[in-house]
């Protein structure tokens, strides 16, 4: 009979990285705000990947050490796995995060219940082993084809679908305590940038300011060894939640006119795109104001930018923003914008349950301005996309009511 799942709860493991040197950046001439980092040489940056790289590479030396350890002894083999869900996501008031539990389940090797996902680690365990002795990358994509066969015997895929092979690097990061990005894996790009800043791309220079109307394509690898801004002259981010909104605003030349930087998700954002802003706000103090649709999917991507995500609690401190804002669109711009019957989209009962669901998450529960804003949405019976306000001009959100919210203060916190 198989072992039922055991679930055990631990302190946290401080994985403590090795300290490096510091290095003197070679001193460059540079407009306003500039990142500390953004002049380190290539060879600093190259050293600073190979003590990254050997770092991962000693985790996973140990946890394959701590398995042929169990063999050798008698013991069954198992690794303990961080639970990613929400009865293990606490939130914290105080820095205004959620935050991964200490709640850790135990993955055994002769549990039937387990053995695959044992398995699948392992597989992806091996993989990274390989990414870091090659000092290659690969997609998500790349890496559940690069684990997937048919097991020897059997029928039996590794893995039945991207969606397996994505959770299971997942529980892989929290389980080493390492960075997708360290593991030498990166998600599809999504996402565009334009405004008054300069990056530096793996030490490409890239004037985010001449980018025609395409924009500057965000990487799903935004760390301060790959990117560097330099020239940072925005005083504020505008993020908006789609592309079709982006372009609108680029088009109006809106970033040069209200000296910002504009950025788009697609929708719910990419770590990549939650991670640029995330830096651009710490290490510049750029206020970040949301336009997002006026419906439960508007208010949860604020939610993940403003707090994270259950899924990614354990990222939350280098991705969420706490002071970010919902500038738009509002449950009262229908009437406040004097909008037509045109705009409305029927709530329906999943829209329903999902704005009652967010209206009782804890960072939301005590906001009375939250509150406020999806009790209006709910008695409304509708909601709205962002796009509606080209019912009144074509550039109507451009040149009015984002400048009216800005001059006002007006937005939710």
């Amino acid at each position: 009979m198989a072992k039922k799942t055991t679930k055990k709860v631990v302190k946290k493991k401080v994985v403590k990285k090795p300290t490096t040197k510091k290095t003197t950046p070679t001193s460059k001439t540079t407009k306003k705000k500039t990142s500390k980092k953004s002049t380190t040489s290539a060879r600093t940056k190259s050293h600073s990947r190979a003590e990254r790289d050997k770092n991962t590479s000693a985790k996973l030396s140990n946890l394959a050490e701590g398995i042929v350890n169990s063999v050798f002894a008698g013991r069954e083999p198992e690794m303990d796995v961080p639970v990613r869900a929400a009865s293990n996501t606490n939130w914290n008031a105080k820095k205004g995060i959620l935050e991964m539990g200490d709640s850790v389940g135990t993955r055994q090797l002769f549990n039937l219940g387990q053995a695959r996902k044992f398995m699948q680690t392992l597989l992806h365990s091996k993989s990274v082993d390989e990414l870091l002795d090659a000092d290659k990358t690969l997609s998500l994509r790349g890496m559940f084809y690069k684990s997937l066969h048919t097991i020897e015997g059997t029928k039996e895929k590794t893995f039945d679908d991207q969606t397996e092979s994505d959770g299971i690097l997942e529980d892989l990061e929290v389980s080493l305590g390492s960075l997708r990005e360290e593991l030498h894996i990166f998600a599809k790009k999504r996402g565009t940038m334009v405004g008054n800043i300069t990056v530096v791309d793996n030490g490409d220079e890239i004037n985010c300011r001449k980018m025609g109307s395409g924009g500057y394509a965000i990487p799903s690898i935004c760390e301060p060894d790959i990117i560097q801004f330099k020239n940072v002259d925005a005083k504020f981010i505008l993020h908006v939640e789609k592309d079709t909104v982006w372009q609108r605003f680029n088009e109006d030349r809106f970033w040069e006119k209200h000296n910002c930087i504009l950025t788009e998700g697609s929708g719910q954002p990419t770590r990549g795109v939650r991670r640029m802003l995330h830096r651009l706000n710490k290490e510049f103090k750029l206020p970040v104001y949301c336009l997002l649709d006026c419906d439960p999917w508007g208010h949860y991507i604020y939610s993940v930018i403003k707090q994270g995500s259950i899924s990614l609690a354990f990222e939350s401190s280098r991705l969420a923003i706490p002071d970010a804002k919902f500038m738009g669109i509002r449950s009262l711009d229908y009437d406040r914008c004097d909008l037509s019957d045109d705009v409305k989209i029927g709530l329906n009962d999943r829209d329903i349950t999902r704005a009652k669901q967010i209206a009782s998450y804890p960072w939301f529960e005590k906001n009375k301005q939250w509150q406020k804003e999806i009790k209006k949405m709910l008695s409304n019976g509708f909601k709205m996309e962002v796009e509606s306000l080209i019912t009144k001009d074509i550039s109507y959100v451009t040149e009015e009511y984002v400048p009216a919210r800005l001059k006002a203060k007006d937005w939710l916190g």
